[in-house]
């Protein structure tokens, strides 16, 4: 099986929806880093000297290359990423290798099988 990893970058409100949306598209599950930070075009509002931001959450999910781009998609309409220049950001790249997945293996097989 080949990879792909999917990084989104999510108000931290809008997390649990994103998850729950990749994990009907097949997702197996992800990794969340919480309260990072960024800047886009604009920078950041501050107040005496304290950032305003919303806090973003970091999402990180390993998954099957042929399933990786209905997530991707499916990531970017529960975002709601379309809607504001500030709502998220997702994007996938290439995974060459990975290990300790062999226990998702068997589901992801059945899963992909399914969907192709």
């Amino acid at each position: 099986m080949h990879f792909k990893l999917i990084i989104a970058f999510v108000d931290n409100d809008k997390t649990d929806a994103i998850l729950n949306a990749a994990r009907e598209e097949g997702a197996t599950g992800s990794t969340i880093i919480s309260q990072a930070r960024g800047e886009g075009l604009n920078s950041n509002k501050t107040f005496l000297g304290l950032s305003i931001d919303t806090p973003r959450d970091v999402l990180l999910l390993l998954v099957e290359q042929h399933l990786s781009r209905a997530i991707l998609e499916r990531i970017a309409r529960a975002g709601e990423f379309d809607l504001d220049n500030q709502e998220g950001i997702a994007f996938q790249i290439d995974v060459e290798d990975a290990v300790g997945i062999a226990h998702q293996i068997q589901a992801l097989e059945t899963t992909v099988e399914e969907k192709l």
